[in-house]
């Protein structure tokens, strides 16, 4: 029997780039040893999102530990939501070596594609904790209604 597997362009990429930095010796990488196994994963990072919704917004959570929020992108454009940024590896000095590196780094894009019912162009944006939170308002025809039902005495 034989194994299918898809290809991964950012996986060959990895491994030619740590072939290149291994007979080059590229001092950025501080003697790091990559495993098969952390390979795989390499350079395929998607920061985690919650998505939520209450009567007046769309809330999206977006977890971005270790990333400045000044290195974050938000933007719409046609209805699509999209979150870029970039986690980059910590330097380390000449007297310094990883022994593992289990985190991911790179480059990130996230989109959305955003409803309708929501106003795009008053999307807010928080960080805290490194959490980053948008908030999309609904639009006012889309938010829910009560509306009140009177009892006639027969």
């Amino acid at each position: 029997m034989v194994a299918i597997t898809g290809w991964n362009p950012m996986r060959e990429m990895f491994d030619m780039t740590h072939r290149m930095n291994r007979v080059l010796g590229d001092t950025k990488s501080c003697g790091v040893r990559i495993t098969d196994e952390e390979r795989e994963f390499a350079g395929v990072w998607s920061p985690a999102v919650d998505v939520r919704e209450n009567e007046s917004s769309l809330v999206l959570s977006v977890e971005l530990p270790g990333i400045d929020p000044k290195d974050v992108e938000v933007a719409v454009e046609n209805g699509v939501l999209s979150i870029r940024g970039e986690r980059q590896l910590e330097s380390c000095d000449e007297n310094e070596r990883y022994h593992r590196v289990e985190r991911a780094y790179g480059t990130f894009e996230r989109t959305f594609r955003l409803p309708t019912s929501y106003k795009a162009e008053a999307i807010e944006a928080k960080a805290s904790n490194g959490v980053l939170r948008l908030e999309v308002p609904k639009r006012e025809e889309a938010k829910p209604k009560s509306i009140k039902v009177e009892v006639s005495a027969n």
